[in-house]
């Protein structure tokens, strides 16, 4: 099996894949779509993926795979051990819905294309931008703290003691939170579980800042 994942340092979908690729033991070569340069609007990507965002996956040459959440649980699903998901479908629905927080309701909302909308055509300055992007990264992280702190399947990460869908979701948001200067201090559950991410090899070497072409700082 061959993979292709077209990717960016910068991209904490991206870097979702990517840690559940590294998680599984699963080689893909990373095809890098530059988002500062708009590569991502240039007709041969968008044949690839028709909203031009990425990730994109494709396997064994086959039609593109997309959407991070979607991609990973394919992952799951073809490479299942060491798994992403629980095994009882209560268990199964929670690490989505916290992974869901993140990727469905937080990041969309800091992309480059929302950014760029913000500037271009509501004409908000830098300042505004960077204060909407603190705001929503901090939204989707307290409400994946007020879980976290207070139901009884939280463990060592987001359910239990094993990664999940939902660590690696918490992770890629807590960089963003890093791009943008957040002050984390107000959810302490989430930077607890980062910290036992952190510790493993998959998440580290994943890492925004460790990709080829990533600056040695982070700016937003």
């Amino acid at each position: 099996m061959t993979m292709k994942l077209y990717g960016f340092w910068r991209s904490l979908a991206a870097c979702r894949v990517r840690t559940a690729l590294a998680y599984k033991g699963v080689k893909a070569e990373e095809i890098p779509v530059n988002l500062l340069q708009d590569e991502q609007h240039r007709p041969e990507y968008r044949a690839l993926n028709p909203q031009s965002v990425i990730p994109a996956l494709i396997v064994d040459g086959g039609s593109p795979l997309f959407e991070s959440l979607a991609i990973m649980e394919y992952l799951d699903e073809t490479h299942p051990e060491p798994p992403l998901l629980p095994g009882d479908p209560r268990g199964r629905a929670r690490v989505r819905g916290l992974a869901q927080i993140v990727a469905c309701d937080g990041h969309p909302l800091i992309v480059p294309r929302i950014r760029n909308y913000l500037e271009k055509e509501l004409k908000v300055d830098e300042a505004g931008r960077t204060r909407w992007c603190r705001h929503w990264v901090m939204e989707s992280l307290m409400a994946v703290e007020a879980h976290l702190a207070k139901e009884r399947e939280t463990g060592r990460y987001c359910h239990g003691d094993s990664p999940t869908l939902a660590d690696i979701c918490l992770a890629t948001q807590v960089f963003g939170a890093k791009f943008f200067n957040c002050d984390t201090a107000g959810v302490p559950a989430v930077m607890r579980v980062f910290g036992e991410c952190m510790k493993l090899e998959a998440f580290d070497k994943s890492q925004p800042l460790k990709q080829p072409g990533a600056p040695k700082e982070l700016k937003h």
